[in-house]
């Protein structure tokens, strides 16, 4: 479908919402079976995967940072498939009591975990999102709405045919992941979906999650772009320190865990050069401040080097590009995130135990690292099986959002003859 009417999505929404009951019918172990066989079906269909995918690189310049983002590869759909069997490996946490008590009047109550119902997703050029939304989406008990990016359309589309037939062998009918349209009316249908949705969760950059924000009629879970900061104390461990920053920054630069910005403390300027040695084989290019780009004259590449202004700071790069900010001290580190950060993933390399402690306490964020990495901000790594987003917000769920970010709860009361007399 390239052009819906305002009828075609209240039928696609009505169809998801009627097969969201039938996932209540499904038992945990025959929903592990269905991902594993998903899992199976990923694997054996790599080749048309890929051959689909392909067809939508060739509409975006390699240059655009979206562009590795949207790159499926053979280990990314073999890293995918063993995503969906790490999720079916995991218990669920449907019918999960949270609380279980007897009042004095004998009404006993149990405060369980239940699906969200209709989970709306809403993406950019990134195909691996679809999977991860169905498997989660699965294990929860949800039926989802996926609304990706025109960039990945055929890639989203080859996503929804390899998993429509495995649906089906397992009595669910194809409408429990249902891809909506890649015109922007989608977005516009699903923000007003009100009375079908129950949750929508946007994955993308900054202006596509103000506009959610902005526009949505049903609730929202942000999933913030990472404007992610690394500070090197003045105890921080050198070795430490360099593989860490390159690790942050260089392992996959379009992702929202990567390193941005490296505050310095003004202490260990002289020994800016050693941890940026790794960033300069890689090829990063730095916007530093005053003090680090003296401090880097001379032993950095001057075409990778340039002076920073204010609009570097607060920046989320999404390519070989960081900025470095010098500050006095650890209160300064803390000032310069709690201005510039945007609550994803922030770490401190030090190795003073009461340095590490305040950062850890004071920075506010998802996601808070002593002497690691920052790009562990993930679900799998977190051993959620694979995630459905990373929250920045704090009402419901906050960081890597898996399994349990993706239920509610309700109280079952039972009596017996209990009534009300006051």
């Amino acid at each position: 479908m390239t052009t819906a009417t305002a009828t075609d999505y209240a039928a696609l929404f009505t169809a998801t919402q009627q097969a969201s009951y039938a996932l209540g019918a499904l038992a945990p172990a025959a929903t592990d079976a269905l991902l594993r066989e998903l899992a199976a079906a990923v694997r054996t269909e790599t080749p048309f995967l890929l051959a689909e995918n392909a067809r939508d690189l060739a509409r975006m310049p390699e240059a655009n940072p979206n562009h590795d983002r949207l790159r499926l590869t053979a280990e990314r759909l073999a890293g995918i498939a063993t995503d969906l069997e790490n999720v079916a490996a995991l218990p669920s946490p449907l019918g999960q009591a949270l609380s279980d008590k007897t009042l004095p009047n004998g009404l006993h109550l149990r405060k369980v975990r239940v699906p969200l119902g209709v989970v709306g997703i809403i993406y950019e050029a990134r195909p691996n999102v679809t999977f991860d939304s169905l498997a989660l989406c699965l294990k929860t008990g949800n039926a989802c709405l996926l609304k990706g990016g025109s960039d990945a359309a055929y890639s989203n589309a080859a996503a929804l045919a390899v998993a429509g037939p495995v649906l089906e062998r397992h009595g669910l009918p194809r409408a429990v992941a249902t891809l909506l349209p890649p015109e922007r009316a989608a977005t516009e249908a699903l923000l007003g979906a009100v009375g079908f949705v129950d949750v929508v969760i946007p994955r993308g950059s900054q202006g596509l999650i103000d506009y959610v924000r902005q526009h949505a009629k049903v609730p929202v879970i942000e999933t913030g772009a990472g404007v992610v900061h690394t500070y090197f104390d003045a105890s921080g461990d050198l070795a430490k320190g360099a593989a860490i920053i390159a690790n942050a920054k260089t392992r996959r630069v379009s992702v929202c865990n990567s390193l941005d910005c490296l505050l310095i403390h003004a202490s260990r300027l002289a020994d800016l050069p050693v941890l940026a040695a790794p960033l300069a084989a890689a090829g990063v290019e730095i916007f530093a401040d005053a003090p680090a780009l003296g401090a880097l004259a001379g032993h950095y590449p001057a075409a990778l080097l340039a002076p920073a202004d204010e609009a570097h700071f607060g920046t989320e790069f999404l390519a070989l590009r960081m900025a470095i900010k010098t500050v006095p001290d650890l209160a300064g580190a803390l000032a310069h995130i709690a201005r510039h950060g945007s609550r994803h993933s922030e770490a401190i390399i030090s190795e003073t135990a009461a340095h590490i402690d305040t950062f850890l306490q004071r920075v506010d964020a998802a996601a808070v690292y002593a002497n690691a990495s920052t790009a562990f901000t993930d679900g799998a790594q977190f051993g959620l099986g694979a995630e459905i987003g990373i929250s920045t917000q704090k009402l419901h769920a906050r960081g890597p959002m898996g399994l349990e970010e993706l239920t509610t709860y309700k109280w079952l009361v039972r009596g017996d003859g209990q009534v009300r007399l006051s």
